[in-house]
């Protein structure tokens, strides 16, 4: 009897592989909460949603201030596509639902406070981490952006014109499935060693914490975060997470605690 040979298993090194393979359990998590379930169905109060686009605002500043002081960063350069920004996009929903002056109006949870200090942390001291939340915030926003704008829209009763939903909207970017693509291809083009990598998936995964954590949250106040974690659209179900805090403790915009770590 002639044995066959066999083949063995696909061991990917692209990073693009290897953070889909090294967050596909907590994405698992943090994309099958009820509140996402909820969400698709149109179950979403106006003010969760408003308060989701104050923790995502606070978010985007935080990351586009980072990757504007690093586009020249060999290690992050190839990833520079101002047309993915999403800050200018949420003070125009921020000022649909709370006015112009929405930024003497709103602050945003500690939690997320937490989350802010850990981009500046990683865009001043480790650049090449802000790979991993650059992918994982704008793979998903791609991903799920138009389903749960219309769901939002249809839920909130808001305008077809746009207001309130410009977040989703990516007026720069003609064909979703193929900027992703690129984006993908770009990163894989990174010289990074493994041991880089590693430290990537592990980031991308800490981001997840982050926000589960900004979900969760605890005290008095109720937060609920499902932030935009490479959300996939599938063929029954779309995972887009928004983020949500409550009202409590301005983020801090400028350098970074040290003291925050991956643990």
């Amino acid at each position: 009897m002639r044995c066959q040979p066999v083949c063995p298993p696909h061991s990917p090194t692209d990073l693009s592989e290897l953070l889909a393979a090294g967050t596909k359990e907590v994405h698992e998590k943090a994309e099958n909460t009820q509140f996402v379930k909820d969400f698709l169905r149109g179950r979403i109060r106006k003010e969760l949603f408003k308060l989701g686009d104050v923790a995502l605002y606070y978010t985007y500043e935080a990351m586009e201030e980072e990757i504007e002081r690093n586009k020249d960063h060999p290690d992050f350069s190839p990833l520079y596509f101002p047309e993915l920004n999403r800050r200018d996009a949420l003070s125009r929903d921020l000022d649909y639902f709370y006015g112009e002056d929405w930024r003497e109006r709103v602050s945003c949870s500690p939690a997320t406070q937490r989350y802010v200090e850990r981009i500046h942390q990683v865009g001043q001291e480790e650049p090449v981490l802000l790979v991993a939340h650059a992918y994982t915030r704008y793979m998903g926003d791609l991903s799920g952006g138009q389903v749960l704008k219309k769901v939002a829209q249809r839920a909130l009763k808001l305008p077809s014109t746009g207001e309130g939903v410009y977040f989703y909207q990516f007026d720069g970017i003609h064909s979703a499935k193929a900027f992703k693509q690129l984006y993908r291809s770009r990163m894989n083009e990174l010289e990074l060693d493994m041991a880089t990598k590693d430290r990537l998936v592990a980031e991308a995964v800490l981001a997840f914490q982050f926000n589960m954590e900004v979900r969760k949250g605890k005290g008095r106040e109720s937060w609920v975060l499902e932030a935009s974690l490479h959300a996939r659209v599938r063929s029954r179900t779309v995972s887009r997470p928004v983020v949500i805090g409550s009202p409590i403790g301005r983020c801090t915009i400028g350098p970074a605690s040290s003291g925050l770590g991956q643990g």
